[in-house]
């Protein structure tokens, strides 16, 4: 029962300049669609390993959606990230069983511009820590298309890894756990004194998934970085702090214009 990183969701406000932006920074873009529902629409971005991003704007107000009320209180930004199974349902029923609770399966949809139906099957959990499930219902090519739409002027091939900013790792480890069924020899902690935290990571597929919590630590010792993670938690809570992005051999390595991002925390690694 196999798990693949899915997608990962940037909600914004603006999804024309954002589609402008993300070209801008060398990636080709597609528009998606409207979902079923009329609340929401998108654009996709897909790599050549089958993962791709979200970019989702709200077309009305949603104040019972999570995502809708982080980005009316802290603006655009990362607000989540799914897994892709080959049976929602069955993933569901096994987490259940590890003593861990997601809802669903719950029917989702859109429409594309060209007028194709897309359906697919989602698992929400109870906490932000850990990722939804969406599970495709038509075929995989009707919601990520194949070809020249996966390849990018920035050389950018699929996800490395992600981290999910947490603020209880033990709790989070074991959530993961029941969610992967994978060991605690799998899930690890390993302090990063430089960052003022402590870590544990899951592979998923080829990707990995790096939880980060903080642990007290003199201010005037805490990178950037370190800081940067402390202020995600006390806004956003639990969330995808930051995604490294697996490029060729001629991609250059260096962090994307978060002005650009719109927010979102991303890293190219060449090679």
């Amino acid at each position: 029962m196999g798990l693949l990183l899915d997608h990962i969701v940037i909600r914004v406000h603006d999804l024309t300049q954002t589609i402008e932006d993300f070209t801008a920074l060398g990636f080709t873009v597609q528009q998606g669609g409207i979902h079923a529902d009329g609340v929401t629409h998108n654009a996709l971005i897909g790599f050549a390993d089958g993962s791709y991003i979200e970019l989702i704007a709200f077309l009305q107000a949603a104040p019972q959606r999570r995502w809708w009320d982080v980005g009316q209180r802290h603006g655009d930004g990362f607000v989540d990230y799914a897994l892709l199974p080959s049976s929602v349902g069955a993933v569901i029923d096994a987490a259940h069983g590890r003593g861990l609770k997601y809802d669903g399966p719950q029917a989702g949809g859109r429409v594309r511009p060209d007028g194709a139906r897309l359906e697919w099957q989602t698992g929400r959990p109870q906490t932000s820590d850990l990722p939804f499930l969406c599970g495709d219902i038509t075929p995989r090519d009707l919601c990520v298309a194949e070809g020249a739409v996966r390849e990018h002027a920035n050389g950018v091939r699929g996800v490395a890894s992600l981290t999910v900013a947490v603020e209880d790792l033990t709790a989070s480890v074991q959530r993961y756990r029941a969610l992967l069924g994978v060991s605690e020899r799998e899930t690890r902690a390993v302090a990063l004194p430089g960052l003022g935290a402590v870590s544990a990571m899951v592979s998923i597929g080829d990707a990995s998934v790096v939880l980060l919590s903080p642990v007290h630590a003199d201010a005037a010792s805490v990178t950037t970085e370190g800081a940067a993670l402390r202020q995600q938690l006390a806004t956003r809570g639990d969330a995808v702090f930051d995604v490294v992005l697996r490029a060729d051999g001629h991609a250059e390595s260096r962090v994307l214009d978060r002005d650009r991002t719109h927010d979102a925390w991303f890293e190219i690694a060449a090679g």
